[in-house]
């Protein structure tokens, strides 16, 4: 498990960046025996630095809390450590019986959260995160799915208002980084035109996708972005590569739950079944199938991979190094499951 310079910063990282939703209670709430359990599997399978990536927004903060909680009790030296903090939703108190900003997605809270995106609310972010951390501060920062505070826009001139403001946020991001209180700036967005997009107004380090690369979904133009993003030096962390479960037989398709009646989904689906098929013809892991093309583009310094599980982390780190038979590609391409056209596989002659 090797360490890749990190774009234009002076970080070295691995080839995995932990998820860090679960220390949120993201669904179910794991006890605190079972979250120091996981953050201690972490540091035993990647070599140091370990990376993590969290936000304000997982938990209200919760994730955050549980992390410099148990980095703190595990006496991990914060140079041991590489922490994302994605920056967007601030802690308030809990007035009802669940949290208002993302209702029955979270578990057992005792705060709520509220979006707080401009110059001076992403740096409140910032130390609201700081804060609950302790002494492992973030060293990358980016702001929190600005792909769906813009498709939250009502008009023309709400979205450019909506715009200015995630601009505005990454200016505080960028004095941050120019005073070297950060290491990088970067964004992290489920649609990569919205990556795209803001590439055109920010000074990114590194971008992380979601949903976006993946071995169902790597269209031409999509492909010709991240060559761009290489071409410069900015790193590129992938995630979500199984599109939230799907491609390994989950029911939610990019978080949302499928419907086999909807054309859309039926399309997926039917992807899928072949999919499978191929995976069980050549004896080939699903899951390791959608991590190896995850990361075989050149320009993908990690993939971000979560579990809940510690007795998981091992075979998921592992993952990351495998090399599918050539046999396996090259039946994927035949089914024109995956664009002939795509550049970075080792399939058979």
């Amino acid at each position: 498990m090797t360490h890749q310079q990190f774009g234009n910063t002076n970080l070295s990282m691995p080839r995995v960046v932990f998820g860090a939703t679960c220390l949120g209670n993201l669904f179910v709430a794991m006890s605190d025996d079972q979250k120091r359990e996981l953050v201690r599997e972490w540091f035993a399978h990647i070599p140091k630095p370990v990376a993590i990536d969290t936000a304000g927004k997982y938990g209200a903060g919760l994730s955050l809390e549980v992390l410099g909680r148990e980095l703190a009790a595990l006496e991990v030296n914060p140079e041991d450590v590489i922490i994302s903090n994605k920056l967007a939703w601030r802690r308030v108190p809990l007035k009802g019986t669940e949290p208002t900003f993302e209702p029955g997605v979270w578990v057992n809270l005792t705060h709520d959260a509220v979006q707080d995106i401009s110059h001076d609310g992403i740096l409140r972010c910032h130390e609201d995160g700081c804060r609950m951390l302790g002494e492992h501060t973030p060293q990358l920062v980016s702001v929190h799915d600005p792909d769906e505070y813009l498709q939250a826009a009502t008009s023309s001139e709400d979205r450019q208002r909506r715009l200015q403001d995630i601009c505005d946020a990454y200016r505080a991001l960028e004095e941050l980084r120019d005073a070297g209180d950060v290491a990088g700036v970067g964004i992290g967005a489920k649609d990569w035109r919205t990556i795209k997009e803001l590439d055109d107004h920010c000074r990114f380090d590194w971008v992380m996708m979601a949903n976006s690369f993946t071995i169902m979904h790597h269209p031409p133009e999509l492909l010709a972005f991240i060559d761009s993003l290489q071409n410069r030096n900015i790193a590129l962390i992938n995630s979500a590569v199984t599109h939230g479960g799907f491609l390994v037989g989950g029911k939610f398709l990019d978080y949302r739950e499928i419907d086999p009646k909807n054309q859309h989904d039926a399309k997926h689906l039917q992807w899928r079944k072949d999919f499978t098929d191929i995976c069980q013809k050549l004896d080939t892991s699903p899951y390791e199938a959608s991590v190896a093309f995850g990361i075989s583009h050149p320009a993908v310094t990690s993939l971000a991979l979560s579990t809940s599980r510690p007795d998981r982390v091992a075979s998921m780190v592992a993952a990351t190094t495998l090399k599918l038979a050539p046999e396996f590609w090259t039946e994927m391409c035949n089914h024109g499951l995956i664009s002939r056209d795509y550049p970075h596989l080792e399939a058979s002659d």
